[in-house]
């Protein structure tokens, strides 16, 4: 074993890690991130629950392994062996998970909803990569490490037990907490360095911090009820069902608007009903309520006045997502939105568009797609 490890370190990957350490974990970063951006896809499939999960494992021991990595005397010979590897499976993991949160939560067509969770990932991708000590510094990696295993298990569980409520994404929030509490005790415990460098009331607090933060995020509406997304939304004309098949009919608009197809300008006669189409992803075995909330602005109230809400069930399993859709026939010129909420009043995405009752629609821009 010994001359198996004396030739390792004599080997071009050893060297290479060694010289160039200072940037090896933000490319093992974003090998991670790009990796499971190419191989997952549904947050219930086998394949991905087994890598999510293999993931957070392997990070964890990766962590603790770590820290142990760092004493005088490593409790472990492997890890004074290997220690050199330690940081860039911890980058890679953590790449890897981020990027599986990227995939679900861009699912949601309303990106606005999701905003905040990719500004949190940006100032700790940001934070990991600029703060002097970077991987070494224990705050954040278990800052982290809290949040990437907070969004795991609000995933997770839900897929688990096949239902999907605010009571469940606070428990999971909680699990987490205690935790990642458990696993800086024994760290801390273990770790010579771990006790130098970590002051325990300020890693409590900052854990904490991010607790209630992505807490406050949620009961807030910022960020969408996981695993639900909202995968199409859009303004029709005319909707049909035949042979299983939503037959939709919507005006298309200009090309430069890529990150939409449909047109945002309803142009109607007052006799013609008024169609929003949605499909929601949700996980296998999975059901659900959901409403679509028809919201006008009152120019007067200058507000958002609620004037209908239709309400129907929603099974998880399709790839595309459950469809469904609602009308109304009496509408009024202005700004409209449809709201697609749970029955815990969350916002899966929102459909905007303005309707012109003085306007005759664009018949050469009117196409019918199956879904």
């Amino acid at each position: 074993m010994k001359k198996i490890y004396l030739k390792y370190k004599e080997s071009k990957l050893y060297k290479y890690v060694r010289t160039h350490k200072k940037y090896a974990p933000l490319l093992f970063f974003i090998a991670g991130f790009t990796w499971d951006s190419l191989t997952l896809g549904r947050i219930d499939r086998m394949y991905d629950l087994v890598v999510l999960s293999s993931h957070m494992v392997l990070l964890t021991l990766s962590l603790y392994l770590y820290n142990l990595s760092e004493n005088e005397k490593p409790l472990l010979k492997i890890t004074a062996k290997y220690a050199v590897y330690l940081p860039l499976a911890i980058q890679f993991f953590l790449g890897g998970l981020s990027s599986a949160y990227v995939i679900y939560f861009a699912r949601s067509v309303s990106l606005s909803k999701t905003a905040v969770f990719f500004f949190l990932l940006l100032l700790l991708f940001i934070a990991n990569e600029f703060l002097r000590k970077r991987i070494s510094n224990k705050y954040l990696q278990f800052g982290f490490y809290f949040f990437v295993n907070f969004i795991f298990l609000s995933c997770f569980i839900p897929i688990i037990l096949k239902k999907m409520n605010s009571e469940i994404f606070y428990l999971s929030g909680f699990i987490s907490l205690v935790f990642t509490l458990v696993l800086v005790y024994l760290v801390y415990k273990s770790s010579q360095t771990a006790r130098v460098e970590i002051v325990r009331y300020k890693m409590i607090t900052l854990i904490l911090s991010i607790y209630f933060l992505i807490n406050t995020c949620y009961y807030f509406k910022l960020i969408p009820p996981v695993p639900l997304a909202l995968d199409k939304g859009l303004i029709a004309y005319d909707i049909k069902i035949k042979n299983d098949k939503y037959l939709v009919t919507y005006e298309i608009d200009d090309w430069f608007y890529f990150w939409r197809d449909h047109k945002t300008d309803f142009n109607k006669s007052k006799r013609e009903p008024v169609y929003v189409f949605t499909s929601v992803f949700a996980p296998t075995d999975l059901e659900k309520k959901i409403f679509h909330r028809w919201m006008w602005f009152n120019k007067t109230a200058d507000d958002w006045q609620v004037m209908d809400e239709i309400g129907f069930n929603i099974t998880g399993g399709r790839d595309n997502g459950y469809r469904g859709y609602s009308y109304k026939n009496n509408v009024l010129d202005g700004k409209w939105k449809v709201e697609v909420v749970t029955e815990e009043n969350l916002v899966l995405g929102v459909v905007d568009f303005n309707i012109n009752l003085q306007k005759n629609n664009d018949n050469s821009k009117l196409v019918t797609k199956e879904f």
